[in-house]
């Protein structure tokens, strides 16, 4: 119980600050999209930022799970810092050069060959952020979410605020004739969704320099003998990697090189499906703040006498928050829609899907705590590669006939074949008594609600007061949905309060 509520403490203090500046970040989406009307201009944020969350992967390999556990193995974890720090910035120096070098040949394979500076941007960005990797690594290792969670927010904060300056600030001031000379020369309308990369350079830099910081007892050293036995623990996590990106924003590429339409059609539908996919970032935000907290503590409790209760527990408990998160964005989604603009309105079907897919995801992080604690983490590679096999067939099935949607409901078919082949790869080689009842039924009764508001009130019976009696009604499912968990959940919940 103790335990359980540290974990709980740290994922607030990982999750609050991170969820807030997720949503700093988040609510670009709504200026961004309000700013390109047109979703085939944001389309080629959606497919860029595809590419980068690829390419993210390939340049850090597998190196931060491996610093983790090497650096709470090795008796001198200041030369497993340098080590690793200074083997991703060798290798993402190599990047620099060669994405610099054959830009204009990169640009041309896709499909944006006037714009090469695309791809200078990204190389640098990419690189940056790979070596960043580390330092944040060592924050989290070390227990110091507050000092991490600031130079994340403070990314975040410095990205919105050239976003803002850069689409809304500078057009403003040259509309008014305010400061022609100086606004007209840093700002040039043709550069478009360019000034989205722009910003997101300054802001991986300002970053990067406060990072340095955190550097303390950086040596200029390499030990190859630690290098490789850390790079024959993380080859299987890049596999691992490259398949979970693969299964989640190849879509993207997909829907644009799949579709049956034009071209600037395809752009379209990748733009509407980008934004809408935005809105099921709600789940994600509380997953990616779980596992900043969850991984250390993992490593950490592995050794403890009753570990596999509490992994069984936070499981619980982690599937509880999700389906709580499913359901109120779902019921509430005629309010959240606003976050982007009327024409990405056609795509917002896709939302609930996505957010079950996101839920499943969320477990599959869970239960894929067994290989890594075991380093058996060539099933974790087996696992993700037979999801991104699964992805591929599906999205390659559906797209070119029901286009986006399809790419939604690959979304769930691979995550929930590779939750039920991490469950029971799990419980043969690390059996967890998982409280498979209680999840089942936390699920199940979530998507219920959702399906009898969705599908089985009729609203639109009230006429004009539609609107008012929906809010009405769903707020008390939810609420009767928290009323479930509370009676269910109050004991333990009491212990872990008390602890």
């Amino acid at each position: 119980m103790v335990q359980l509520k540290k974990l709980a403490n740290e994922t607030i203090i990982y999750g609050g600050t991170t969820i807030i500046g997720r949503l700093l970040n988040y609510l670009l989406v709504p200026f961004h999209t309000y700013i390109f009307l047109n979703p085939q201009t944001y389309g080629v944020v959606g497919e860029m930022y595809a590419w980068v969350a690829l390419f993210m992967v390939l340049l850090t390999y597998g190196m931060e799970t491996a610093f983790f556990r090497f650096s709470s193995m090795e008796s001198n974890p200041h030369k497993v810092f340098s080590s690793t720090f200074w083997t991703l910035t060798i290798t993402s120096t190599l990047f620099i050069i060669i994405g610099l070098v054959f830009s204009q040949s990169i640009a041309d394979v896709l499909q944006y060959s006037r714009h090469p500076e695309y791809i200078r941007w990204f190389v640098i960005i990419l690189s940056l952020d790979a070596v960043s990797t580390i330092p944040f690594a060592r924050l989290r290792a070390e227990n110091r979410p507050l000092r991490f969670a600031s130079i994340k927010i403070f990314n975040i904060i410095a990205t919105v605020f050239f976003n803002i300056f850069f689409l809304w600030f500078c057009p403003m001031m040259i509309r008014n004739g305010i400061g022609l000379g100086f606004f007209s020369a840093i700002y040039h309308p043709e550069i478009g969704v360019g000034y989205i990369f722009i910003s997101n350079l300054i802001a991986s830099c300002l970053q990067m320099l406060m990072l340095l910081s955190t550097c303390k007892g950086l040596r200029f050293t390499i030990d190859i003998l630690l290098i490789k036995r850390m790079l024959k623990y993380a080859m299987p996590l890049l596999i691992l990697g490259l398949a979970g990106i693969v299964n989640e924003t190849i879509d993207r590429i997909l829907i644009k090189n799949l579709s049956a339409d034009s071209l600037e059609a395809a752009m379209y539908n990748v733009g509407v499906y980008s934004a809408c996919f935005k809105i099921a970032v709600i789940m994600s935000l509380f997953i990616q703040a779980f596992r900043y907290s969850a991984e250390p503590f993992f490593f950490a409790q592995y050794k403890q006498k009753d570990a596999k209760e509490a992994y069984a527990m936070i499981m619980k408990y982690f599937v509880i928050v999700c389906s709580f998160i499913f359901l109120a964005t779902t019921l509430y989604l005629d309010f959240i829609k606003y976050f982007v603009s009327k024409p990405y309105h056609e795509g917002l079907h896709i939302v609930p899907p996505l957010l079950l897919a996101y839920m499943m995801l969320g477990i599959v992080y869970n239960l894929s705590i067994w290989y890594k604690l075991t380093g058996q983490t060539k099933y974790g590679a087996y696992i993700s590669l037979g999801g991104a096999a699964v992805t591929l067939g599906v999205n390659f099935l559906l797209i070119p006939r029901i286009g986006y949607t399809g790419a939604a409901l690959a979304h769930v078919i691979t995550y929930a074949c590779m939750m039920i082949a991490s469950y029971l790869l799990g419980q043969k080689h690390y059996p967890i008594a998982y409280d498979l009842k209680k999840i089942g039924f936390y699920v199940c009764t979530s998507v219920a609600l959702f399906v009898l508001s969705y599908y089985l009130i009729p609203f639109d019976y009230f006429g004009k007061h539609q609107t008012l009696v929906q809010t009405i009604v769903n707020t008390a499912i939810l609420l009767f949905y928290v009323y479930i968990i509370y009676k269910k959940e109050y004991k333990t919940l009491k212990k872990v309060l008390q602890s």
